[in-house]
């Protein structure tokens, strides 16, 4: 049951993040993107310092996760 919930929540940071960016993808890439996401929110947060729990604050780690994964992306494309 975990995993389609980190799925679910992964699809969701992911779809919230390509909004923000300006990005365009299909399900797959926004769950892919909220996962990753997820990896980079986390790490960035814990080295700053800073604790989340429940699903906002997961959700919103993946997102911002997955926005700093948008860019750097954008950055190695050009």
């Amino acid at each position: 049951m975990e995993l389609i919930t980190g799925l679910i929540i992964g699809a969701i940071a992911g779809w919230i993040a390509s909004l923000l960016m300006g990005a365009s993808g299909g399900l797959l890439k926004n769950i892919i993107l909220g996962l990753v996401g997820g990896v980079v929110g986390g790490f960035v947060f814990s080295f700053l310092g800073f604790a989340t729990t429940g699903i906002i604050g997961t959700i919103i780690v993946e997102v911002v996760g997955a926005c700093i994964v948008i860019a750097v992306g954008r950055i190695l494309v050009k």
